[in-house]
């Protein structure tokens, strides 16, 4: 049910905005449309591959290792293996994403993967060695890691205070 509140916004949310661009103007109206589909069309190929690559990473890794490591008995040490295999993953949300999903459907438990998730979204090593040290002082962006070190521990600890998701 949520789904389907959640795909309903969205389309409300993207009507909302062409009718906004269709006010201002028609051509305008065309070439966003053009330029949206054209992403679009990028970026299925993209998911479509990650959600079947999810079901194969779910497949080869072995069962017992992940449960004993990663599942919801596997505690602080979990979350840290979990938060430093984020750290570590290479690769955009298709990536990210798709290892997580094959985490949990592999027996990792959901703090675990949340904090996996976290740290992959925040401080993800390879992302910060070609996008942020060029572009910021190094200073800056490790002071940004350190500052954002107990993220991934907080939003799995959160999930574990608000129940099973």
């Amino acid at each position: 049910m949520i789904d389907v509140i959640v795909t309903a916004a969205l389309w409300i949310i993207v009507a909302a905005l062409a009718l906004g661009v269709a006010r201002r103007s028609t051509p305008l109206l065309r070439e966003s449309t053009k330029e949206g589909s054209v992403e679009f069309l990028r970026l299925v190929p993209r998911m479509a591959i990650g959600v079947l690559g999810s079901g194969f990473i779910a497949a080869a890794l072995p069962q017992d290792f992940v449960v004993a490591w990663l599942g919801s008995s596997s505690g602080v040490l979990g979350i840290a293996l979990a938060g430093f295999a984020g750290a570590m993953t290479p690769g955009g949300p298709v990536v990210g994403f798709a290892i997580a999903a094959a985490a949990l459907k592999g027996g990792a438990g959901a703090p675990q993967v949340i904090a996996y998730s976290t740290a992959w979204a925040l401080y993800a090593f390879p992302r910060l060695l070609t996008y942020e040290v060029p572009i910021l002082p190094a200073r800056v962006v490790w002071l940004r890691v350190i500052a954002s070190l107990p993220l991934p521990f907080i939003a799995a600890w959160l999930a574990m205070l608000l129940g099973k998701p």
